[in-house]
């Protein structure tokens, strides 16, 4: 019968709507178990088989892990024990600030650097490091005309000094206010993902559950070094806040098109974007047109076998 037939074109036409899902519809992502980090975090010899953890850093196995309390002079660290080697990749954070201080900081960090567990005071790490730092900084000290909580990416060359004084502001190359993010009624998230030369970009949940804000995207990264430990640290001084790591997940990004880049906006010709994306789709068209042909032709071999078979049992009546 026709139902056939247009059964299968139904299908040729939900799967084409599934492959067509815009420019980063060809990224996949495998999990990198290695810089994933869940409950209960601990393994059954209480130490983590894949993080190490240092300072006043407390694992409560069904909540978190508290890099520092609502106490003053506390400096917590979490960093993983072998480096992230992947060209391209995203991680995703679970992580709270919260505390019941009216005057609060001074903030964590998250790292991707070739230090690992120096404990020192930008947000409990060492300063002069080389690699990438993002600090969630909920402290003012000097940054007239910045709404904090502030968050703001630095890339150290392993001589740059992060200044404390001014919240960074020389160093800086890319940051937003996230006012609300301390406190939060819902999880706050961060999600960071690396296109290695083509693009970084730093997304945050905070307002609206399921819903990313973007904080920055730069399509000229700096060149964080190929061998890199992620981390987490936090700081408090004279003022206090808890700074909670809930979970970590980390993806290692590829391309199905068999090119190990994704394409940014603003580099390379507009044309040569144009035919590839048309070669990738008319690719895919002619499969999928294929699939159509053969569902037509099965479904009308169907309908005419059953009108002979029909013409048969009325010239066999008679």
């Amino acid at each position: 019968m026709w139902f056939t037939a247009l059964s299968a074109l139904w299908l040729a036409a939900t799967a084409w709507g599934a492959v067509d899902r815009g420019e980063d519809g060809n990224v996949r992502s495998i999990a990198l178990r290695t810089h994933t980090l869940k409950q209960p975090y601990l393994d059954s010899d209480m130490s983590s088989r894949w993080y190490d953890f240092g300072g006043d850093t407390i694992v409560r196995t069904d909540s978190y892990i508290r890099l520092s309390s609502d106490r003053p002079s506390q400096n917590g660290w979490l960093f993983s024990r072998v480096p992230l080697t992947a060209t391209n990749w995203e991680v995703e954070v679970e992580f709270k600030i919260h505390g019941k201080n009216q005057l609060f900081g001074d903030g964590f960090a998250m790292w991707l650097t070739k230090e690992r567990g120096d404990m020192g005071p930008v947000f409990g790490h060492a300063n002069n490091f080389e690699g990438l730092g993002i600090f969630f900084d909920t402290y003012k000290n000097n940054r007239p005309g910045v709404v904090f909580p502030y968050v703001m990416a630095m890339f150290g060359d392993g001589k740059t000094t992060y200044n404390k004084d001014n919240d960074g502001k020389e160093t800086e190359f890319a940051g937003c206010s996230a006012r609300g993010i301390r406190n939060a009624n819902i999880p706050t998230k961060l999600k960071l993902t690396y296109f290695q030369d083509k693009s970084l970009k730093l997304e945050l949940q905070y307002k609206t559950e399921d819903e990313w804000q973007l904080c920055f995207e730069t399509t000229e990264p700096p060149a964080i070094p190929s061998v890199t430990y992620l981390g987490f640290s936090a700081e408090t001084g004279e003022l206090s806040d808890n700074h909670d790591i809930i979970s970590i997940e980390a993806k290692n990004l590829y391309t199905t098109g068999g090119s190990a880049t994704r394409p940014t906006p603003g580099k390379g010709s507009s044309k040569s974007r144009q035919k590839n994306k048309n070669k990738s789709g008319g690719s895919w068209t002619w499969f999928l047109f294929k699939i159509v042909l053969v569902a037509l032709a099965v479904g009308g071999a169907y309908v005419g076998y059953t009108a002979w078979r029909a013409n048969q049992k009325r010239s066999h009546r008679f």
